[in-house]
């Protein structure tokens, strides 16, 4: 399914429009916190200085920090495709494009990345993740690596599944890697129930860090879903190497990386709030709630939800054993690793944050808050000035 109208602009809506807007996308994460407004008490801490730190982030985001533009497309939102009822088959290929972290009208905005490599099939629009693709366990996969849209070598690697060498997709080990012009079928079976990761594997430092990744759900046979489930993709970003692959003039290396840009779902707060562009869970008292936590940067982070402890089910397509479960509301997510978290809607109605607790990853820039902050509303406070309010923040007039 593609996605259409501009998403560069500020939408406008009723109740019912932002819930069915989020209902498009699925069910994904809501930022619980946004930027600070003058009189409140984040606010009046930074309302000295807010002239300046407004300027500040004009002259520090996105391509306007190194004078690079392009006229590659946006991506879009990452939409989701069952393999199901595709017989396990799928065609997937690679595309240049713009990405935007904080869009026109949400605050702090816009702040975009200038080239990303951005993942696509023939039913969906590019996005930054890639689509999210969802399988039943034993269902055999052809998935089909087309590289007729860009011009360097790409491959299919996806973590927790066994599959033939050949099919590894590291082309280090197996010798194959997908040229221009050139496509190739991987054979991989849905042997492993679980949440995983997909990304090119060729040269990694480059194509992961420029967007190739996404998440592949594999779901056991008779599979229980919760009331609400969500798919929260976080990453890490040093905004140097989109510029400089853009063919901007950056002093950028590696073994420099320093990241200034933190995501959930390829958006930075406060536009991960909008219900279109974002990732928006909203929720009804006593909701069973699932999050599938995938990292997919450099960096480890604390994931942590405000004011609903929870239980880890799954690791990296483990299933947790019920003994070694207890109630937590902070975790530890590696690079790569993948977890998931169980727990019943019962807080006092509100907007509540899910943020990683190192809190300079919780920052556009030197600006809070921002980055990677993702969270949930419960759908009886969506009338509420407040949540007009944080709408107000994300670009979207609720």
């Amino acid at each position: 399914m593609t996605r259409d109208g501009d998403n560069t602009g500020r939408r406008t809506g009723s109740r019912r429009g932002f819930l069915s807007a989020a209902a498009a996308l699925g069910t994904v994460g809501l930022a619980g916190c946004g930027a600070p407004r003058a009189g409140s008490a984040e606010g009046a801490e930074n309302s000295a200085s807010s002239e300046a730190a407004t300027q500040q982030v004009e002259e520090w985001v996105g391509s306007d920090a190194t004078g690079v533009e392009t006229d590659h497309p946006y991506t879009t939102p990452r939409t989701t495709i069952d393999l199901d009822e595709r017989d396990g088959q799928i065609t997937v290929s690679t595309t240049p494009c713009r990405h935007q972290l904080l869009g026109d009208e949400s605050q702090g905005g816009p702040w975009e990345l200038p080239e990303v490599w951005a993942w696509q099939t023939p039913d969906t629009d590019p996005s930054v993740p890639g689509p999210l693709l969802r399988v039943t366990e034993g269902t055999e996969m052809e998935i089909t690596y087309d590289n007729s849209e860009h011009n360097r070598p790409h491959t299919f690697h996806v973590h927790g599944l066994s599959k033939s060498w050949m099919d590894d997709g590291v082309p280090t080990t197996t010798g194959q890697q997908v040229a221009p012009g050139e496509e190739h079928t991987y054979e991989i079976s849905a042997n492993q129930p679980g949440t995983h990761m997909y990304h090119c594997h060729y040269q990694t430092q480059n194509h992961l860090d420029m967007g190739m990744y996404g998440i592949l759900r594999v779901d056991p046979e008779g599979y229980e879903a919760p009331d609400k489930e969500a798919f929260m993709t976080i990453k890490d970003w040093d905004t140097r190497l989109s510029a400089s692959m853009a063919g901007g003039d950056v002093d950028f290396s590696h073994r420099d990386r320093n990241p200034d840009a933190f995501t959930v779902n390829g958006r930075s707060a406060p536009y991960t709030f909008h219900p279109e562009q974002g990732s928006p869970l909203i929720v009804e008292e006593g909701d069973s709630v699932r999050i599938h936590y995938v990292n997919a940067g450099y960096e480890s982070h604390a994931m942590h939800t405000h004011n609903h402890g929870f239980t880890v089910v799954e690791k990296d397509g483990g299933v947790i054993p019920e003994a070694a479960r207890h109630r937590e509301d902070v975790i530890p997510i590696a690079p790569a690793e993948r977890k998931t978290i169980e727990f019943t809607a019962s807080a006092d109605p509100g907007v509540y944050a899910l943020h990683c607790h190192k809190v300079n990853h919780a920052m556009n820039g030197d600006t809070y808050p921002g980055g990677m902050i993702g969270g949930m509303a419960y759908e009886s406070v969506m009338d509420s000035e407040q949540f007009a309010s944080v709408m107000d923040l994300a670009g979207y007039e609720a």
